[in-house]
């Protein structure tokens, strides 16, 4: 027996980073204006280490778009699996080579492409879609900040990283 509603259980699990780096923080500044000496400096390097926390799990909690969706996805050592119940597939993380966001489809998919392979398209509700951030996060030049706002307020599908390799630059006919 539960004395918490599931509503609620999910918004503390969504927010979980933000809520332990803010417990960090708060254990720190007791430790740090509290007691003078070696545990006032440990309380100011807690402090430090709750703020980067909470910033990080903001990040996280902003991606996080709950569960329930259709289909797994699964990442082991940087191979990302999708279990879908029409489709599925697997990609190698370090040969991704584009990361597109469509907010149109519903609903919302990632949609993975790795060179001489079909398109993954992975919703973003999908159970374990959460493990896609820390994947995503590992991709050299992602700007995070704008894959967080096109998940959040995306109208049209839009390229959010697309690796600088041996694609031929598209030149116009005429």
């Amino acid at each position: 027996m539960s004395f918490i509603r599931p509503e609620a259980r999910a918004a503390l699990w969504r927010w979980r980073e933000v809520l332990a780096g803010g417990g960090v923080a708060l254990l720190g500044a007791s430790w740090a204006l509290g007691p003078r000496g070696l545990l006032g400096w440990v309380g100011w390097a807690l402090i430090l280490a709750g703020v980067a926390l909470v910033v990080i799990g903001i990040q996280r909690g902003r991606f996080r778009t709950g569960g329930g969706g259709h289909g797994v996805v699964q990442v082991d050592e940087g191979q990302i699996t999708y279990f879908g119940p029409l489709s599925g597939g697997t990609v190698a993380a370090p040969a991704l080579e584009r990361l597109t966001l469509d907010p149109t489809a519903r609903p919302a998919h990632w949609l993975l492409e790795q060179p001489g392979q079909p398109v993954l398209f992975i919703p973003v509700d999908a159970e374990g879609a959460e493990a896609l951030f820390d994947v995503f996060s590992t991709l050299p030049g992602l700007r995070t900040e704008h894959m967080l706002a096109e998940l959040r307020r995306g109208r049209r599908p839009v390229v959010i990283w697309e690796r600088a390799s041996q694609r031929l630059p598209e030149v116009p006919l005429h």
